[in-house]
């Protein structure tokens, strides 16, 4: 089973998306802000993170840094959320690390396609 680590600090948001993947055979564990979701990757060695990119404590795009400079979790693929929808945002989850990225409101049937290529499963 693919296990998805979702860092997502708007509880509703999580709620919605977790279920939404669990339904379709995804294993979600969660982190509220961004220094969570860096210890999370490292602990549970998730197969890809979900970054929400606004986060508490630390932002998804420092997180995501840490995440790939860490040996332990460099190779696990990272796509950004967001509702950051500017000119250059897609360029700057890239430059963090990110492997991919998405925008808010989620249309789930492409993310879902996403992690498929990016899990291979």
């Amino acid at each position: 089973m693919v296990k998805i680590l979702l860092v997502e600090d708007n509880e509703m948001n999580r709620d919605m998306l977790s279920r939404r993947l669990e339904r379709r055979g995804y294993e979600v564990v969660s982190a509220t802000d961004g220094l969570a979701g860096v210890e999370a990757a490292v602990t549970t060695k998730p197969d890809l993170v979900l970054m929400d990119m606004s986060l508490p404590v630390i932002d998804g795009w420092e997180a995501t840094k840490r995440i790939k400079a860490n040996p332990i979790t460099a190779t696990i693929p990272v796509i950004a959320l967001t509702a950051h929808a500017m000119a250059g945002d897609r360029e700057k989850a890239i430059e963090a690390g990110c492997d991919d990225y998405d925008t808010k409101p989620i249309e789930l049937p492409g993310l879902l396609d996403k992690i498929a290529r990016l899990t291979g499963g």
